[in-house]
C-alpha cells in the first residue's frame, strides 16, 4: 500500500487545525478515529503533510478516490462518495453541548448576530453546508415592476445515480428519524436513501415556552439560510400559536427574518409533516416592497397596516406590541379561512375541504416588529388542475413546483435542468430558422411558444447577448409566475376584490 492515503489523512488533520475545528491535542485521537473508518489499522507519518492553505474538498476528494479504489465504497457514486466523507468530516464535530455552550456564550457576550454568524462559518467548515456545490447554483437579479427580483438555478443538490435509485428501493423503509427535520437527524449515519448527518448540529431555541432548534440548511439559497423545527414531529399548522412563534424568534434575532410555509398542499413547502419556519440574515426583495395602501383596524389601534405592492396578495401589519400583532393576524386568518368571492375565483371551501391559509413572514423593521400575511388558496378547476393560483400550465417549461415561502418573498429556485435547456435554446434561437432548429431539440421543444415571445420581444437578439436577455425574460416569468399566485390579481377588478376583504375586516371588527 502506498502512502499517498496517510499523506491526505495528514491533510485532513492539518485542515482541521488550521479551521480552529481541532487543537494539536486533539490530533493523535482523530486520527485514529479517521483511521478506523477507512479501515487502516497501520500509518506512516508523511513529511510532505503540511500546505499553506489545505483545500477541503480537494483533500476529501482524493481520500474518496483511494476508497473506491480500495474497496472501501460500496459504489463510487455521489451518495456513497457523501456518506464516507460526512462521516469523516464527523470526526471534527464537538458534541452538542459544547456547541451549545460556544453558542450562548457568543450570544451573551457579543450578541445574537454574532453568534449565528459564528454557527454559519463553523457549519461550513466541517461541511455540513457544501459551499463547493452551492458556488454551482447560477444567480442572477431581475429588474420587474416589482424591484429586482432574484433568480437562482439550482444546481447544488446532485442527482441520484440509477444503481442509488435501485438500492433505494430494495431497502425498508425506515421509521428513524421520521423525517429530514427530526432533532434525531443530528450526528445520524445514514444511509442510501437518507443523508449522513454526523457533521450535523443544532441549536436549541426556546418559542414561546415550547422547546424548539434552530439549524442551516445544508443547500442554502441565501446568507444564513436557517430553519427553525418543533422538537415534535408534528404537521405544519398555521395558527395564532405560528404568528405568537414568529415574533418571539425575531424579539430573540432582530437581524433575522423568519417565516412559515403554508400548511395546504399545492400552496405549502416540501416537507408538510413537521412543523417549522424559515429564516436567515438576508433581506429579500418583498421586504424591500413598500406599503401602497394602509388601512386601519379599530379593534387594534396601535398597529399601521396595509396592502403591499406586490404580485401576491399580501397584507402587512407594523407595532410595537408583539400580543397586538398576534390578535391582529389571527384575526385576518380566522376571516380570510372562511371568505369566498366567486367573482374572482376564490372559494373557502369544497365539500368541507378548507381552501384558504397564510405564509406568514416576521422581521424587525426599524424598531418595529412587521408581520407580512400573504393570502393563499388551494383551490383547482378543470382549467387550472394544478392550481387555480398556483403556476399555469403556460409557464410549466420554467416552473411547476409549488410556491413556498422562498419564492414567495421573491426568490425563484428553479430547476436545474434550465442551465443546460438555456443553453441549448441560446445556441438555437439566435438562428434564422429558430423555429425549425428548437423543434428538432427534444429538450427545448417546450419553449417553443416562449422563444417566439422572447424573440419577438427582442429583434435585436445576438450571439452576444442572448444570454442576458434570456435571463431578463426568465425574470419577467417569474413576475408572471407569482402574478398566478396571486389571490387577489393586479388589475382593476383585482384590486376591487381585494379592496372587498379589507372592507369585511373592518366592518366584521366593528360587528365585533
Amino acid at each position: 500500500m502506498t502512502t499517498t492515503i496517510y499523506h491526505h489523512v495528514e491533510q485532513l488533520l492539518h485542515y482541521g487545525l488550521k479551521s480552529n475545528l481541532i487543537t494539536s491535542w486533539d490530533i493523535d485521537v482523530v486520527r485514529n478515529k479517521l483511521l478506523e473508518i477507512l479501515e487502516l489499522d497501520d500509518f506512516i507519518l508523511s513529511e510532505k503533510s503540511e500546505v499553506a492553505d489545505p483545500n477541503l474538498r480537494s483533500i476529501l476528494d482524493s481520500i474518496l478516490d483511494w476508497a473506491a479504489e480500495n474497496d472501501r465504497l460500496s459504489e463510487n457514486t455521489i451518495t456513497y462518495r457523501d456518506l464516507l466523507d460526512t462521516k469523516l468530516m464527523g470526526c471534527f464535530v464537538p458534541l452538542p453541548s459544547e456547541i451549545n455552550n460556544r453558542f450562548e456564550t457568543l450570544y451573551k457576550e457579543r450578541g445574537a448576530k454574532e453568534a449565528t454568524s459564528w454557527f454559519y462559518d463553523f457549519s461550513k467548515k466541517v461541511d455540513y453546508i457544501r459551499t463547493d456545490r452551492i458556488a454551482k447554483n447560477e444567480e442572477w437579479l431581475a429588474q420587474t415592476s416589482y424591484g429586482e427580483l432574484e433568480i437562482t438555478i439550482n444546481l447544488s443538490k446532485p442527482e441520484k445515480d440509477p444503481k442509488e435509485i435501485a438500492a433505494a428501493k430494495k431497502l425498508k423503509q425506515g421509521s428513524y428519524p421520521k423525517c429530514l427535520l427530526c432533532k434525531e437527524n443530528a450526528g445520524y449515519a445514514g444511509r442510501v436513501n437518507h443523508p449522513a448527518r454526523q457533521n450535523h448540529r443544532i441549536l436549541p431555541v426556546t418559542l414561546e415556552g415550547e422547546q424548539w432548534f434552530l439549524q442551516f440548511s445544508p443547500y442554502v439559497y441565501y446568507n444564513e439560510h436557517a430553519i427553525c423545527f418543533s422538537e415534535q414531529h408534528i404537521p405544519m399548522t398555521i395558527s395564532n400559536r405560528t404568528f405568537a412563534r414568529l415574533l418571539d424568534f425575531v424579539k430573540q434575532y432582530p437581524h433575522y427574518f423568519i417565516g412559515s410555509n403554508a400548511d395546504l398542499p399545492i400552496v405549502g413547502g416540501s416537507i408538510l409533516t413537521h412543523e417549522h419556519f424559515q429564516g436567515g440574515f438576508h433581506e429579500f426583495p418583498m421586504a424591500k416592497a413598500e406599503i401602497e395602501t394602509a388601512f386601519t383596524m379599530d379593534r387594534f389601534p396601535s398597529i399601521h397596516a396595509g396592502i403591499v405592492k406586490w404580485p401576491m396578495s399580501v397584507l402587512r401589519l407594523q407595532g410595537t406590541d408583539i400580543q397586538e400583532l398576534v390578535e391582529a393576524s389571527d384575526y385576518i386568518l380566522n376571516e380570510w379561512i372562511d371568505y369566498s368571492d366567486e367573482r374572482v375565483d376564490i372559494v373557502a371551501y369544497t365539500d368541507g375541504t378548507r381552501h384558504n391559509t397564510i405564509t406568514p413572514i416576521a422581521r424587525m423593521n426599524n424598531g418595529l416588529y412587521e408581520i407580512d400575511l400573504v393570502l393563499r388558496n388551494n383551490r383547482t378547476s378543470g382549467e387550472h388542475p394544478f392550481g387555480i393560483f398556483h403556476p399555469h400550465e403556460e409557464v410549466h417549461a420554467i416552473k411547476h413546483e409549488n410556491i413556498g415561502l422562498i419564492e414567495v418573498m421573491g426568490l425563484a429556485v428553479l430547476p436545474g435542468r434550465l442551465k443546460e435547456e438555456m443553453s441549448l435554446l441560446a445556441e438555437n434561437i439566435v438562428k434564422a430558422n429558430f423555429e425549425t432548429s428548437i423543434k428538432e431539440e427534444s429538450a427545448i421543444i417546450k419553449h417553443l411558444d416562449w422563444a417566439k415571445t422572447v424573440k419577438e420581444k427582442n429583434p435585436q437578439m445576438t450571439k452576444e447577448n442572448v444570454h442576458s436577455i434570456l435571463q431578463k425574460e426568465i425574470g419577467i416569468v417569474f413576475e408572471t409566475i407569482l402574478h398566478h399566485a396571486g389571490v387577489f390579481k393586479r388589475d382593476d377588478e383585482g384590486t376591487m376584490a381585494f379592496f372587498r376583504f379589507i372592507n369585511t375586516l373592518q366592518k366584521n371588527i366593528k360587528e365585533k
